[in-house]
């Protein structure tokens, strides 16, 4: 005999798979009580248990001699970001310490499931930010980073890079000293650098020397930050 927890979640994930999937829309009626212990072979107990699971959550409310009934399904939030609320040195220490722990893994599992056309695409985005003038080095760059995060395959990294958007890069670089500048060839070779070490790793299909890689790139970038503060 299957735990009464275990009989409760079976429940209750089909009932949330119907809601979410629109089979039971906003203002409908859940089936009965008697429905529920007949389609999925439980007791009232365990019925009314995974009902009241729905209402915590938000999905279903009871109405007392008149059943259960669907709430309408908040509309999922996004993630959002405004350069507006990066304003202090520290704020943009912490957004690039943000960054080292999502992209480091992002492109560790960019590398474990690389692809010719995702490995093309990084390198790409490479030879882009290569050929840059200063102008459009930014955007080259924030090209280059969203990428490693598309290589992924998971649409959350690719998101979450889209709401930080080209100020992730633009911000830090507008705190860095003279000798970190655009205009400095030896600090934009060493960037250059970095960013080929990222892409190789990732077109080898090399997870932990990809995450090690874009940890001393966005490492690097921190220590330019701190010395400039």
């Amino acid at each position: 005999m299957k735990p009464t927890g275990t009989l409760t979640h079976r429940v209750v994930s089909g009932l949330k798979d119907a809601i979410l999937g629109g089979e039971l829309n906003p203002g409908s009626k859940l089936p009965s009580e008697a429905a529920l212990v007949a389609e999925y072979g439980v007791s009232r107990t365990v019925v009314r248990e995974a009902v009241s699971r729905l209402q915590a959550e938000g999905l279903v409310e009871t109405f007392q001699g008149r059943g259960s009934f669907v709430l309408t399904v908040p509309e999922p939030s996004t993630f959002s970001l405004e350069s507006s609320a990066i304003r202090t040195h520290h704020d943009v220490l912490a957004m690039v310490d943000f960054r080292i722990g999502v992209e480091s893994e992002a492109a560790a599992l960019a590398a474990a499931r690389v692809t010719p056309e995702s490995a093309k695409a990084v390198q790409s985005a490479l030879a882009q930010l290569t050929e840059a003038g200063h102008e459009g080095a930014v955007e080259a760059d924030f090209a280059f980073h969203r990428a490693v995060a598309a290589a992924t395959g998971n649409r959350f990294y690719v998101d979450l890079l889209d709401s930080l958007g080209p100020m992730m890069i633009m911000l830090p670089r507008t705190r860095l000293s003279d000798e970190y500048s655009l205009s400095d060839a030896a600090h934009v070779e060493r960037v250059h650098r970095e960013h080929e070490q990222v892409a190789a790793a990732v077109a080898a299909g090399d997870a932990e020397t990809a995450r090690a890689a874009m940890r001393v790139h966005l490492g690097s970038t921190r220590r330019r930050l701190s010395a400039g503060g």
